[in-house]
Order: C-alpha cells, then sequence, then structure tokens
C-alpha cells in the first residue's frame, strides 16, 4: 500500500475521530459498554435506499433489529472482506440471538455493486448481512451523516480503481438509535460483549 494511500485514508478519519472525542467526554452510563459508546452523539438511522433484492428499503424496515451498519464495496482488496469475516464469526458467538442482528453493507461503489452483486457477495459471508446501494447522493448523503467519507481512486489502464473508505463500523439498537462504535481492530469478544446487552436489554436501557 502507498503512503499517499494510506495519507488519505488517514484524513478520511479526521471528522470521525472528533466524534470520537466528544463521545469519550460524555459517555452513557446506562449499560457498561466495552466499544466507545456514541450514545446521543450520533443522529438516529434514516436512509432511503435499494436492498441487494432490488426492493426500496428504508430504516424503519430493520426497526426491533440489531443494526451493524458499514460502509464498503465489494471490490474492496482487504478491509472489506476481513470485517465481513469478522463480524460473521462475531454473530456465531452469539448463537440464536444472532437472528435478531443485521449488517448492512452499504457500498460506496454503486457503479460497480448491482443489487445482484452484493446479493452474492454478501451472502458469502453471512446471511444476516444486507446490501444496500442506490444513488451516489444519497449514499454520500448518508456517509456524511455518520461523519464517514470515501473517495475514488484514479483507474489503471485496464479501468479497474480502488475505493479507500473509512472503516468504522456503527452499532444501532432496535429503535434505530446510535449506541457503539466498533472497528475491524476491536477485539472481538468487546463488540459480542455489546451486542449481547444490546439485545439482552433493548433500546429502552
Amino acid at each position: 500500500m502507498k503512503f499517499p494511500r494510506l495519507l488519505r485514508f488517514a484524513l478520511l478519519l479526521l471528522p470521525l475521530a472528533g466524534a470520537l472525542l466528544l463521545a469519550g467526554c460524555q459517555r452513557d452510563a446506562s449499560l457498561p459498554f466495552k466499544l466507545t459508546n456514541i450514545s446521543g452523539h450520533m443522529p438516529d438511522l434514516q436512509f432511503q435506499l435499494t436492498d441487494d433484492n432490488g426492493k426500496p428499503v428504508s430504516a424503519a424496515d430493520y426497526r426491533g433489529k440489531v443494526l451493524l451498519l458499514y460502509f464498503g464495496y465489494t471490490h474492496c482488496p482487504d478491509v472489506c472482506p476481513l470485517t465481513l469475516a469478522q463480524l460473521h464469526v462475531a454473530l456465531q458467538k452469539l448463537g440464536k440471538q444472532a437472528d435478531d442482528v443485521r449488517i448492512l453493507f452499504v457500498s460506496v461503489d454503486p457503479a460497480r455493486d448491482t443489487p445482484a452483486v452484493l446479493h452474492a457477495y454478501v451472502n458469502a459471508f453471512d446471511k444476516r448481512a444486507v446490501g444496500l446501494t442506490g444513488n451516489p447522493r444519497a449514499i454520500e448523503a448518508l456517509s456524511k451523516r455518520y461523519r464517514s467519507a470515501f473517495t475514488r481512486e484514479p483507474a489503471s489502464q485496464d479501468g479497474n480503481y480502488e475505493v479507500t473508505h473509512s472503516s468504522a463500523i456503527y452499532v444501532f439498537d432496535g429503535d434505530g438509535h446510535a449506541r457503539v462504535l466498533s472497528t475491524p481492530g476491536t477485539p472481538q469478544d468487546d463488540l459480542v460483549h455489546d451486542l449481547d446487552l444490546l439485545l439482552t436489554h433493548g433500546a429502552a436501557a
């Protein structure tokens, strides 16, 4: 990985870093989360996109489920497949409880990630994963809503390109409230612990 790409990736994380500093100053003590608690510091989940079956969906369609929101793309060479594999293992550790969890994989590459492509990709990792796509404006608006960011790299001679993107995983409770923030480097047991808390105590905690 070339240094300029690393630098661009670091710059993408700056808006999110500011949000984390704010969250760290004022933590919600209602539940003993192990991950970064963002309760009250990020807006409720809201979007109008298309799922991997080609059906228009909104955040309301997933109410009652604990949601893991992640921005990525199917041609991603490293962090996306690693993250989805890790999330699958975390859900496996939850056992039957994981039936009430959904992974929302929002494509930052809608030009290539059609619903059919997304369906095959996310289902290869976990049946509880949903691929989401839409027009570029809707995806950009959702990304900005959660202080995430992405940028398309210049295409190579064969027309292929990569998309540098933030790698945060946003966890929402059953009422669509943002509760904790995870990353691909987060200890997996910490994520399992916090998902169990949200599944056991619900959104009212």
